[in-house]
Order: structure tokens, then C-alpha cells, then sequence
């Protein structure tokens, strides 16, 4: 999603849409996924940390998909869509009675 925001690249989702999940896990366990998440997480922090300020109010389009948007109401969509997942998953955690990891839990 980040280079559909920043460079106005739009590959993933020719890919993503119409193959579903099993497009972008490419056959690889549980830690190669988790090592390519935190890879794409730095890689993004860098990317938006460098992108010029006076460019976050572009619009970036994906026509087959109907897709427009602002730069920056797509980078706002990523945190968001992390933060749903997360909800997500210590839902789950908690109906099977496992503790909520330690960085997570309330304080």
C-alpha cells in the first residue's frame, strides 16, 4: 500500500485482488512472513520519513479497482488496517484464553 501512496505504484494490487492472501504469501513459513513484515514496516517508516511534506496532498488513482485517494488518507488507511488486525487478534486470544502479550496489554 505504500508505494501505491508514494510513488503511485499499483502492482500489488493487480496481484492481491484477484489471487487473494495466498498472492502475497509466496509458500514461506511463519518466519519468513514475520521477517518480511518487519523488512516492508522499516522500509515504510523510511520511505514516508523522506517523502516531502508539500506532497502528502496528492491524489493517487487505480482506475480498474475505482480506487482515488489522498496520499495521506492512504498512509492514515495502513495504520488503521494494522490497528483492526491487532484488534483482531487479541479478540481471538482472549475468547482462547491466552494472555495478551505484554506489549499490548492495558495498563
Amino acid at each position: 500500500m505504500r508505494r501505491a501512496a508514494l510513488e503511485g505504484n499499483f502492482p500489488y494490487y493487480q496481484t492481491r485482488v484477484p489471487e487473494g492472501l495466498r498472492a502475497t504469501l509466496n509458500g514461506r513459513d511463519l518466519q519468513r512472513n514475520l521477517a518480511e513484515l518487519a523488512r516492508v514496516h522499516r522500509e515504510t517508516l523510511a520511505a514516508i520519513t523522506a517523502f516531502p511534506a508539500e506532497r502528502f496532498q496528492e491524489e493517487r488513482a487505480y482506475e480498474p479497482l475505482g480506487f482515488r485517494r489522498q496520499v495521506h488518507i492512504i498512509l492514515f488507511g495502513i495504520n488503521e488496517h494494522e490497528i483492526h488486525h491487532r484488534a483482531q487478534l487479541m479478540t481471538y486470544l482472549r475468547m482462547l484464553g491466552t494472555p495478551v502479550p505484554e506489549a499490548i496489554a492495558r495498563r
